[in-house]
This record gives C-alpha cells, structure tokens and sequence, in this order.
C-alpha cells in the first residue's frame, strides 16, 4: 500500500505481491512438481537420489518461507504491544489493562490518541474482539510500515 493512500478499516490489509504471490506459488508449485518427480523416480527405479534431495530441498524452501514470515510477523507483534503500552501510559500515565489480548492491542495501534484510552477500557472490560475494534475507531489512525 502507498503511504500517499489513506488507510482506513477497508484497505488496511496489506498483500506484498513478491512474498504472497511470487514466493508462495512458485515455491508451493516447485514442492508439488518435485514430489511428482519422486514419485516417477520410485515407479521407475531410476533417479531416486535426486528425486529425494530435489523433494527435501522444495520442502525446506516452503517451510523456510512460511517460517520467515512468521518470525517478522511475531516480531512486529512484540513491537507494536510496547509501543502501544508506552502511547496508552504517555497519554493516561498507566500501562495498557493486563486483561488485553495481544491481537486487541495489535488492533488498536489503528485508534488516534483521543480514542485509544476509552476502546482499550471498553476492549478489556468487555473482551472486544479485534476485527470490532477495529471497526469501533472513528478517526482510523494508518500503520503503513507493517509487512
């Protein structure tokens, strides 16, 4: 997404075409085709060496894809739960409510100053589901820097 666009509960949702389309397709589409050519290697006696190594490799690939993704994700995670418990102590003088749930505080980064104290109250008194904050915020304030 542009950091020209303004983000708002619609389009915050961000797709990066070389990770979510290039690398997960070609990689998925390679672990299919080499478990296809194991399986002709195992049928037909020949091959069946680097049939194996080409199958553990396009796995490692996969795995290895969706790993680095979830590491950046849990990173970001980590990041976003301080900065927003320092933002909510600077703006009330006390930590974010224990009672919050890590995707509640990750939903609320999206909520402007004036509105964070009193949804992070509702969000943690009544067990706000996420996608509901989200869709409480008035005035959505973008994140444009998460991958």
């Amino acid at each position: 997404m542009s950091t020209n666009a303004n983000q708002n509960y619609a389009n915050h949702r961000q797709l990066v075409p070389g990770y979510h389309y290039f690398l997960l397709l070609f990689s998925t589409l390679t672990l299919i085709g080499s478990f296809v050519n194991l399986g002709e290697s195992i049928t037909h006696h020949e091959g069946l060496y680097s049939a194996s190594l080409i199958s553990a490799l396009a796995l490692c690939v996969v795995v290895g894809a969706l790993y680095m993704r979830n590491f950046a994700i849990k990173a970001q995670d980590r990041a976003i739960r301080s900065e927003e418990n320092f933002r909510h102590y600077l703006l009330t003088g006390k930590p974010l409510d224990s009672r919050l749930k890590l995707g509640q505080i990750i939903a609320l980064r999206f909520a402007p100053d004036e509105e964070l104290s009193a949804l992070a109250a509702k969000a943690a008194s009544e067990g706000t589901k996420n996608d509901e904050i989200k869709k409480l915020i008035k005035n959505w304030r973008g994140d444009y820097h998460r991958a």
